[in-house]
């Protein structure tokens, strides 16, 4: 049987989702049964990092916010507990050049952390760091043009993703890489990417995990994203990671209490 958790979630503490309770996350994941909940929320991000001041704002919390936001899920894991283990986590950006940041949040918190997701959300653009994940009009405007055409853009992302795995390689807690193809996430209003080069970079991302001991966040997000439809790591994918003994996680990246547990049934399918 596979433990029910949910390994990649949200909180209040985040500035482009809910301002829900987490109760409200909680409760939900027990009434679906859940036995393992993970509190994965952004950490701060350095600053100017990005140009965009009001999109800046919303990627990550502020730097003083983060020991509130540790104190929070400490919280919630002392109330839950005996009803679901609440696990204390981040989602932590694969930073190129300024991994120095990362290391000295996971420095002064890392004891306090139970898992780590790293995720790659940024690539080099137009006008300096851009953000791939944030609309496809976005996208179009300060990355596409910077590269040429999505092949390019989608071997950058796959670099940073082999970069970002050796870098949480390093992390003192549980880690995993998080929605692996995240690049795919406005696909149907970009220009296609060769399905036989995303099969080849991901290829290559399974001895470096296994490897590294890091695992995978099976992450369920594309499948509410209309321009997606589908979770943002293939089923070969899975099947082919845990032939080498990489551990596979389930991710609902909820952001809403009525995420938790989006695409469960799925993800259980591939575990069988």
């Amino acid at each position: 049987m596979v433990l029910k958790w949910d390994g990649h979630t949200h909180t209040r503490h985040c500035y482009h989702g809910s301002d829900a309770a987490e109760e409200l996350y909680i409760d939900r994941a027990i009434e679906l049964g859940f036995e393992r909940y993970t509190m994965s929320e952004h950490p701060p991000l350095p600053a100017g990092w990005i140009e965009d001041e009001a999109l800046f704002k919303e990627l990550g919390m502020p730097l003083e916010e983060l020991p509130v936001y540790i104190a929070y899920a400490k919280e919630m894991k002392r109330k839950y507990a005996g009803r679901i283990e609440v696990t204390v986590g981040l989602e932590f950006d694969y930073l190129p050049g300024r991994t120095d940041f990362t290391d000295k949040l996971v420095e002064q918190w890392g004891e306090e952390l139970e898992d780590a997701v790293c995720s790659v959300h940024f690539l080099p653009g137009i006008g300096g760091t851009r953000c791939v994940d944030f609309s496809a009009a976005y996208l179009k405007e300060h990355i596409l043009p910077y590269y040429g055409t999505m092949e390019k853009v989608a071997d950058e992302y796959y670099d940073h993703v082999e970069a970002a795995i050796a870098y949480a390689a390093k992390l003192p807690m549980r880690k995993r890489i998080g929605h692996i193809n995240l690049i795919e996430k406005f696909a149907s209003a970009l220009p296609p990417i060769d399905e036989a080069q995303i099969r080849r970079r991901l290829e290559r991302l399974i001895p470096l995990l296994a490897e590294s001991g890091v695992g995978v966040d099976v992450n369920t997000a594309g499948l509410r994203v209309p321009t997606c439809g589908k979770p943002y790591v293939p089923e070969w994918f899975i099947a082919a990671c845990r032939q080498q003994g990489i551990e596979c996680v389930y991710g609902s990246d909820s952001h809403k209490p009525e995420q938790v547990g989006t695409g469960w049934e799925w993800f259980e399918a591939q575990m069988r």
